[in-house]
């Protein structure tokens, strides 16, 4: 079973159903016609995890909230649609039909439709809500990516918006974290890691695989849990640890990340011994997913140090 957030909620709309199986049509139509855009995908419960978490641990993944009636959806698809065109697989456009799948709607916990967010190591952020013209498109993804360019999150040559660099002024191939990924694409995770220990050996000081190996790590663990029934036991044992621990990496895996620190924060404070320097490690564990800088990380370090000490 793969993990799932979206196991309990709501019913699909028909209406909506018919109206994806419609588009899927027009895209079928598209693709023989020679006009598909190779960079955006159509998402569904049933491949979130291949389409938008695994794919986000090559290139970020902006994910699109959609409503199939609404012209303000449309307006931003149509925006989306051309800028990743534009930007020739820098990144990739997931795109999710509201009414065709309300489990990811309520688990990305949207308040209004269109929205957007980022999925980059296999973590989901929002960034924006409401419908957005071509040009309010390229402004945000543009203060998107120089962000993360800043915070060392994306190299300095990644242009996101526009046409990629010159093949000279791109990053080099690098065939650890291409070793990796094709693993991960193939569900072999035991493989993703052993890449991404075998090159720590040799470059221990190395940020981007060491962020990949747990955010490999994490996919692992969560890939065969049965989230209902790990939630009820982290519920109603607030001191197993274990069922702590697994409900913080399903909060990292659906992008709470500070859901997750606080958790485990709050399990080494009602814990003692050995359960509690359980809990301690697991959280630095979930640490080594985000860059050093990130300021959710330094929050939860000065939080978990109040509450060791």
């Amino acid at each position: 079973m793969q993990p799932s957030e979206f196991s309990t909620y709501g019913a699909v709309d028909l209406g909506a159903r018919k109206a994806a199986l419609e588009r899927e049509a027009q895209r079928q139509a598209a693709a023989e016609a020679g006009n598909t855009n190779p960079y955006a995908v159509d998402v569904t419960e049933e491949n979130f995890q291949r389409e938008v978490l695994e794919r986000s641990l090559q290139v970020p993944v902006v994910l699109v909230l959609l409503a199939g009636w609404s012209g303000e959806s449309k307006q931003t698809e149509q925006a989306l649609d051309k800028l990743v065109a534009e930007s020739q697989g820098q990144w990739l456009l997931a795109k999710i039909d509201t009414g065709v799948s309300p489990q990811l709607t309520q688990a990305l916990r949207a308040q209004a439709v269109p929205a957007l967010y980022l999925a980059l190591g296999g973590q989901i952020q929002p960034i924006a809500v409401g419908a957005i013209n071509e040009n309010q498109a390229r402004d945000l993804l543009t203060q998107v990516f120089s962000a993360l360019r800043q915070q060392g999150v994306l190299p300095q040559n990644f242009t996101g918006v526009g046409p990629a660099q010159p093949a000279e002024q791109q990053p080099k191939h690098n065939p650890v974290q291409a070793k990796a990924a094709e693993a991960v694409q193939r569900g072999d995770f035991a493989a993703a890691e052993a890449a991404y220990t075998e090159a720590l050996e040799k470059d221990p000081r190395n940020a981007d695989y060491t962020m990949g190996l747990a955010q490999v790590r994490l996919l692992a663990r969560v890939r065969d849990l049965d989230v209902k029934k790990v939630r009820q036991q982290a519920a109603d044992n607030p001191t197993d640890v274990a069922a702590q621990c697994a409900v913080a990496d399903l909060d990292m895996y659906a992008g709470n990340v500070e859901d997750a620190f606080d958790r485990l924060v709050a399990t080494v404070r009602r814990t003692s011994d050995d359960d509690r320097d359980r809990a301690r490690k697991h959280l630095l564990g979930l640490f080594e997913m985000l860059p050093a800088g990130d300021p959710r990380v330094a929050k939860a370090r000065r939080n978990l140090t109040s509450a060791l000490f």
